[in-house]
């Protein structure tokens, strides 16, 4: 049904919905909040784009190499420093992501007290992932050591593994989701889907490795060796 009487919107009225259009609205209204040349939402975009991209061209780098190795005179040790600035740079990135959410508006619907428990328990939920991911890992396990040669007997498959891929990425996500949801900031919210895009890209190059490697270090002429 179609009604003369109601004023014209973005989507055409509820006579003629096309939702391909009402999709453009919805974006359309959630990227007005966003300011994309602000200084802080463009460092906030390079230290999520930058941080996979800098840890999986190192690790590459020495396992093809072991020139990190050699420089520390230990795998454990480069590792070790590997894994600081790894998390010097994630301090970065969270710090970037927050100042970016605080340097732009907020979204009305979500600066309510039901969104921030929301919010709240995305965070709880995040960080058990990335904790447990952690404490299943150990440091090695979890800063990439099996670039470095340093293996576990087996790939781990308890908790948080058993329910889900890459909990430690996924954990981290639903962090910076629950952080964003928090602020009520649809900067954070975009934000949130570039930190998931490019973890779902780091995946790609990170996942065949560690397959390959364990394949590799189960077999039975490894074994022998």
């Amino acid at each position: 049904m179609s009604s003369s009487v109601a004023g014209p919107d973005c989507c055409g009225g509820l006579g003629n919905v096309d939702f391909r259009q009402a999709d453009l609205c919805v974006m359309t209204r959630l990227l007005g909040y966003v300011d994309p040349s602000d200084p802080c939402f463009v460092a906030a975009i390079l230290t999520i784009a930058f941080n996979p991209l800098f840890w999986n061209v190192v690790a590459r780098w020495e396992q093809k190499t072991r020139k990190l190795s050699r420089a520390f005179r230990s795998p454990y040790l480069a590792c070790y420093s590997l894994g600081a600035v790894i998390l010097l740079l994630n301090v970065l990135r969270s710090h970037c992501f927050t100042q970016a959410m605080l340097s732009q508006p907020k979204m009305e619907s979500l600066d309510n007290p039901t969104a921030y428990r929301m919010g709240l328990a995305l965070l709880g939920v995040g960080s058990t992932f990335v904790l447990s991911s952690f404490f299943a890992l150990g440091f090695t396990g979890t800063f990439l050591g099996d670039y470095f040669g340093i293996l576990k007997e087996a790939r781990v498959t308890t908790f948080p593994f058993n329910v889900l891929d890459n909990p430690m990425y996924w954990g981290s996500t639903a962090n910076y989701l629950g952080w964003a949801v928090m602020h009520a900031s649809p900067t954070g919210l975009l934000l949130t889907a570039v930190v998931a895009l490019v973890y779902m890209v780091a995946i790609l190059y990170e996942e065949p490795f560690t397959t390959q490697i364990y394949q590799q270090q189960a077999s039975p002429s490894h074994k022998r060796s």
